[in-house]
């Protein structure tokens, strides 16, 4: 590509340095003899490029030379623009951005951009030939969202929060025209309201999410009956995909069902997936049970998931119709394996478009019969045998939250079984399932954690040297674990959680405080297996909660040093509860995650010292960062130093047993110094000295919430390629 003049619309904006264009880095280095990067072919240079942050292309690369200014503003690049956890994406950054290439943008994503005003989102209205826009999270009044929509004509696709003082009476005209174009609406509810789909009238996906507190903050109690008065047509005769997911709360179902009640009365004829995900108990009413008869009647669904009262006890299933299904949940329902066969796989039936299936919290989906069945006793692998041929295609597979022990046999063992899914993507299963169904003769007895540990006059460990195993070192490869992941090698998202583990800050569940001893088999899961779990190069996100038989920890250095993919991180409850004796271990694992952006570390009596946080301001990328410890402590300066170093960490979240005062004072020495640098800073410190913590988070943007503070199992939790 030649260096040609800019055009007016690539040229330098006023604000713009004045540095000119040059080409001598690159005459240099042929000088020298060797390459230089603008040598390479504009192909190449635009898959490189493709991997830059936008804010990033349009301030900085180009404004290096001719070449990569015109490179930098390529349709490939400009098409589509994601700033979603884009974090030093400032108010004025994204303003340069939208005033640059705002009118080739056709896809633009600010979903939890919540540091930019309201001023700022206003300069979407700029972007006119946008098709696609997710604004969710970000600060929207009702005006504001009027003005924005009224100038995007083409606008088919968006994603918006509804939020206290939403009024759609404030819509004006040319907004509404906008809305009545849309396609696929995402809208999250944070008061009682039908938002804006009473203005959609050519919805064919819908996707609503429910996260909306009993309480106001003034203690108010809220009801839906708040939503009388609004309009209440949604139009929902092209709907193609309807999706809602609530939160824990009384309120998020009573509004929920006045939006099902529209549905009951006539079922879509073109709806091909229906799902809504309830935590605890739905009860059934006359109109969704019409609704329910009538979909059983009318319509062939690919995507199904429903509360598990719905299900549990109900011939359902046995009358819905099924077309080429990709997506099944039925999490936490008392489906045997004898109704999965007959009823989901109907007795075998070639399932092989199913690209998702969560059966988390099924105690009984592989037994044959759910009324007989006791936690301890051994599945039937012919029903899951059967499972693993009928859905072969299979990527996403949820088995958490339930006791999944094999019996002895040759390959009869549940990982051997998994292995032939080999096109798995994300895996979530219970530690104890993992176990081998009885101790290995070449395998010595783990000890009890409490011997773990030297004491007396016995030889101590050296801080910063290494004293772990190598990276498989005490590894049996006859595990049937890693027997497994070798099968699947190309997984990228593994989950292991204890089968009774209960987080002190769950996602859907209330919080207690006196959870259940880990399962028996789980004794026998230990730093060997997490060792096994190296294997995986491509591993993105991993998961480890409740493996009471880890020891020294050594299984984390290993995948520290193999699995430099790991971008997300969740460990909690290692070892045995008290004895924190695996930190020098993940000290030493946290040298070699160069690519980790998320850490969510749980675990009672945590000594958060400055040992922990040199090692984990080696984490070079590390952008959020969640810290949950009952009893345990923190060292503020040690805190203030590692923030100081990680100059990428946006989300700082400590819920640990120091004082109120002690909290409050470090929270506001980091907001302090760092958020004038940093306006995307979250900072959460508080004691954890009791359960409900709805008032102190209440104002932490929710996608922090969701994805790292509270704790749930993220494998199949909604369809794949649910949202762009």
């Amino acid at each position: 590509m030649e260096d040609a003049a800019l055009s007016p619309e690539q040229d330098m904006t006023s604000t713009d340095t004045t540095a000119p264009y040059t080409s001598a880095p690159a005459a240099q280095a042929e000088e020298a003899g060797g390459a230089h990067l603008l040598g390479f072919s504009d192909e190449i240079l635009l898959h490189i490029l493709s991997h830059v942050p936008s804010t990033d292309l349009v301030v900085n690369v180009r404004r290096v030379c001719r070449k990569l200014a015109a490179l930098s503003l390529d349709k490939s690049l400009v098409h589509s623009v994601l700033l979603q956890k884009d974090y030093q994406a400032s108010e004025d950054k994204v303003k340069q951005l939208v005033k640059v290439i705002g009118r080739e943008i056709q896809q633009l994503s600010m979903a939890g951009c919540y540091w930019l005003s309201g001023s700022t989102i206003e300069h979407v209205a700029r972007c006119r030939g946008l098709v696609k826009v997710n604004l969710s999270g970000c600060h929207l009044t009702s005006l504001r969202l009027s003005k924005v929509l009224s100038a995007l004509q083409q606008l088919r696709s968006l994603a918006i929060d509804v939020s206290p003082g939403f009024d759609a009476s404030q819509l004006s005209s040319e907004c509404r025209a906008t809305l009545s174009r849309v396609r696929e609406l995402k809208q999250t509810l944070f008061t009682p309201s039908y938002g804006v789909v009473p203005c959609c009238a050519s919805l064919q996906k819908l996707l609503l999410y429910f996260e909306i507190l009993d309480r106001t903050r003034e203690g108010a109690v809220l009801s839906g009956q708040l939503m009388v008065g609004q309009s209440n047509v949604p139009h929902y005769q092209n709907l193609r995909i309807f999706y809602a997911r609530l939160a824990p709360g009384y309120i998020n179902q009573e509004v929920v069902r006045l939006y099902l009640a529209v549905l009951s009365d006539r079922t879509p004829e073109n709806l091909h997936a229906f799902l809504i995900s309830v935590p605890g108990s739905f009860a059934e009413s006359g109109a969704t049970k019409n609704l329910l008869e009538s979909m059983a009647r009318n319509v062939a669904l690919d995507a199904l998931q429903l509360p598990k009262s719905w299900l549990n006890g109900s011939s359902l299933l046995q009358h819905m119709k099924f077309n080429n299904p990709f997506y099944f949940s039925f999490s936490r329902c008392t489906l045997s394996g004898g109704h999965l066969i007959q009823r989901v796989i109907n007795g075998g039936k070639d399932l092989r478009s199913l690209a998702s299936l969560n059966l988390s919290g099924c105690v009984h989906c592989l037994s044959p019969d759910s009324l007989l069945r006791k936690a301890e006793d051994d599945i039937d692998s012919s029903i899951l045998e059967t499972l693993v041929a009928s859905c072969c295609n299979l990527r996403h597979l949820n088995l958490s939250a339930a006791h999944h022990h094999s019996a002895e046999g040759l390959g009869r063992h549940l990982c051997h079984l998994l292995a032939r899914l080999r096109h798995l993507r994300s895996l979530s299963l219970p530690v104890c399932a993992v176990a081998d169904s009885a101790p290995r003769a070449d395998r010595a007895p783990a000890q009890p954690a409490m011997h773990a540990v030297p004491r007396g006059f016995g030889k101590k460990v050296r801080i910063g040297v290494q004293t772990c195993p190598g990276p498989f070192a005490g590894h049996q490869p006859s595990s049937a674990f890693w027997s497994l992941l070798k099968n699947l090698p190309f997984l990228e998202h593994l989950e292991l959680i204890g089968s009774n583990f209960s987080s002190a800050m769950p996602r859907n569940e209330p919080a207690i405080r006196n959870s259940l001893p880990p399962c028996s088999r789980a004794q026998n899961v230990g730093d060997s297996e997490v060792a096994a779990i190296g294997q995986l190069a491509f591993l993105r996100h991993l998961t480890l909660a409740q493996l009471p038989g880890i020891l020294t920890g050594s299984g984390l250095v290993s995948i520290g040093l193999q699995c430099q993919q790991l971008q997300s991180l969740s460990l909690a409850n290692l070892g045995m509860m008290g004895n924190v004796i695996y930190m020098p271990a993940l000290s030493d694992m946290l040298k070699h995650c160069r690519r980790l952006k998320d850490l969510r570390l749980e675990q009672p009596y945590f000594n958060a010292n400055a040992q922990f946080f040199q090692a984990l301001s080696q984490c070079t990328s590390l952008q959020r960062l969640c810290l949950v410890s009952r009893g345990g402590t923190l060292q503020p300066d040690a805190v203030l130093a590692f923030m100081a170093r990680g100059l990428h960490v946006a989300v700082c979240h400590m819920f640990t047993g120091e004082s109120l005062a002690t909290c409050k004072s470090l929270q506001q020495s980091l907001l302090r110094r760092f958020q004038a640098e940093r306006p995307a800073l979250n900072v959460v410190i508080f004691p954890l000295l009791h359960e409900d913590l709805t008032d102190v988070i209440r104002d932490v943007p929710m996608v922090h919430l969701d994805e790292i503070t509270l704790f749930k199992s993220r494998v199949a939790e909604e369809p794949p390629n649910l949202w762009w």
